[in-house]
């Protein structure tokens, strides 16, 4: 991995485990300055211990931690959590209930004087728009508005680095979409560098700019989200990742796959020699709805979600796809309905 004269944040073949057993496996990861990253994967990934080896409360057992070029922590080493210069978000907010919102973002400030310390806490507030709640106490305010103050009280300090664990898990759900979009727009009127874990792909998909997958330990790829959606490395990834199928297909030229669907022309992602049998993989977004097309499908199961139908189709081969359709068409299970593909990125996997 190549470090640039604005790397912020570099793991290099990061190791850690738990009475023997491997909890985290070689993972290396960079960010930039002013870039915002995430760790996705399901619960028990070893996300969070990546937090805490960042952070300094985790020693490691292999690789080695930098922050801007300088070491903190190796076997060997490690720099207290505290001089880190890293400011964090914890995923109940652990706001002090007996102090008020203003005293909550200033509780971090030491060393400075009186004055900076004012400056820096209505700076935070109002960098979150919540200066007009400065005097009221966590309990007074929402739960939108606690995690906002705990993300200025990390902020204050003005850390080179800022780590976030599942930050918006205890929210409903139309707050969670709201808020992440938010606190991406925040970080980067900051400039600042962050990293948050999350099981939640829209929440990755929202913030990042760069996102780990994470399984068993390790990452398995680290891209954009167009590009993990749309490139995925391998087939765990590409069924881990976004809803879609994968169908069987054979590879005809070098733009060109036979498959139940017809023949699919584009760009490959990975070049497959002329017979060769794959698996493609084929998006919700990739099927069409068109009443007068000669292939049809099976409705097997529908799932309603406002404005728009996900369908469960079954094709005459047997192989299932989905397709996003407009709510308007109503469509029940067991009906048959036209469909066209429209693939723009032939995703293909080896089916031997």
């Amino acid at each position: 991995m190549t470090e640039h004269a604005d790397t912020v944040l570099e793991l290099k073949e990061v190791s850690q485990a738990y009475d023997r057993q491997l909890v985290v496996r070689e993972l290396s990861l960079s960010l930039r300055q002013g870039e915002i990253g995430c760790l996705l994967g399901a619960s028990g990934c070893g996300k969070t211990t990546v937090l805490r080896i960042i952070a300094g409360f985790e020693p490691l057992l292999k690789g080695c931690v930098r922050l801007n070029g300088t070491t903190v922590s190796s076997p060997h080493m490690s720099l207290p959590p505290a001089k880190r210069k890293i400011g964090m978000v914890f995923q109940d907010y652990a706001l002090f209930p007996h102090l008020s919102i203003i005293e909550n973002v200033g509780f971090g400030l030491r060393g400075l004087s009186h004055k900076e310390c004012k400056q820096r806490t209505h700076q935070a507030l109002e960098l979150v728009g919540l200066h007009a709640e400065h005097d009221k106490y966590p309990h007074e305010i929402s739960g939108g508005q606690q995690q906002r103050v705990a993300l200025a009280r990390a902020l204050a300090p003005r850390p080179q680095l800022l780590l976030m664990d599942e930050p918006f898990s205890n929210l409903d759900v139309a707050l969670r979409e709201r808020l992440s979009m938010e606190v991406r727009d925040i970080l980067k009127e900051n400039g600042t560098t962050a990293l948050f874990v999350t099981h939640n792909q829209h929440e990755a998909f929202a913030v990042a700019d760069r996102i780990g997958v994470m399984q068993n330990g390790e990452i398995q790829q680290w891209d954009s989200g167009y590009n993990l959606y749309h490139q995925p490395l391998d087939q765990r990834i590409a069924e881990f990742i976004g809803e879609g199928a994968l169908i069987s297909g054979v590879v005809k030229d070098r733009q060109r796959v036979e498959t139940c669907l017809g023949y699919l022309h584009g760009h490959f992602n990975t070049i497959y020699p002329a017979g060769s049998n794959v698996k493609l993989l084929i998006r919700p977004e990739d099927i069409v709805h068109t009443e007068d097309s000669p292939i049809t499908a099976e409705v097997v199961r529908r799932n309603f979600r406002g404005a728009n139908v996900l369908y469960n189709l079954r094709l005459d081969n047997g192989e299932r796809v989905q397709a996003l359709v407009p709510s308007h068409c109503e469509h029940q299970p067991g009906e048959r309905i036209g469909i066209q593909p429209d693939v723009r990125h032939l995703v293909l996997f080896d089916n031997n």
